[in-house]
């Protein structure tokens, strides 16, 4: 990201110095910079209530309540996870953050949860099935109360911010589903292609002992 963030920058200077409009550019640069401190400050509060909130939980031992909530969906969506574990547990707290639209409030959720599964099934240089289909849900993020997104729209004079919800619930079910799909997929091929692979071995070794007998 830090490279295409550069090239964005760099390719933007280059064509306003070909075109004359450097100035132009400078101003935005400068006006937008501004406005990304104002819109920081617009979500502090919202995203500071959450956070809270979500701490608050943790230790009440709701996401317990939260984690057997979601049980027969995280089971057969991690099987590689242990139920009542403390990945399983970060899995399940992420997805609720997701589903009240706080991706802000998702993100520190969902690097603890990676740390977690690394711990729970052992470090290695591959990720694991149950860290692939957490990214992507955790990308797709199945969305109930788009709160961040609303409080976007409130800042800019939205009369009523939440009027997206029946799109956002089209769009996220959409996505996630595709997504599940396609994780459930490329795991069965990976799969299949291991057990050939397996096959291939073991024919290979009855080929050689027979010829050595």
């Amino acid at each position: 990201m830090t490279w295409i963030f550069a090239g964005m920058i760099i390719i933007s200077v280059v064509f306003a110095l070909f075109t004359g409009r450097i100035e132009q550019v400078s101003q935005a640069a400068i006006g937008e910079a501004s406005s990304a401190v104002e819109l920081c400050l617009a979500l502090m509060g919202t995203i500071c209530f959450w956070n809270g909130l979500m701490k608050v939980a943790d230790k009440a031992g709701l996401t317990e309540k939260i984690s057997r909530l979601f049980s027969p969906v995280t089971k057969r969506l991690f099987k590689d996870l242990k139920s009542g574990g403390a990945a399983m547990k970060m899995v399940c707290m992420n997805m609720s953050a997701n589903l009240l639209g706080l991706g802000n409030a998702a993100t520190p959720l969902g690097i603890a949860a990676m740390r977690e599964m690394e711990n729970e099934c052992g470090a290695s240089e591959s990720a694991s099935n149950a860290m692939i289909m957490f990214v992507v849900l955790n990308t797709a993020s199945l969305q109930l109360i788009p709160t961040t997104v609303a409080a976007l729209r409130l800042k800019n004079g939205s009369a009523n911010p939440f009027d997206i919800l029946p799109a956002v619930w089209v769009s996220s079910i959409a996505s996630v589903a595709s997504g599940v799909i396609a994780v459930k997929l490329f795991e069965w091929l990976t799969r299949r292609r291991k057990q050939k692979e397996i096959r291939h071995s073991l024919n290979r070794y009855c080929d050689e002992v027979r010829k050595a007998v």
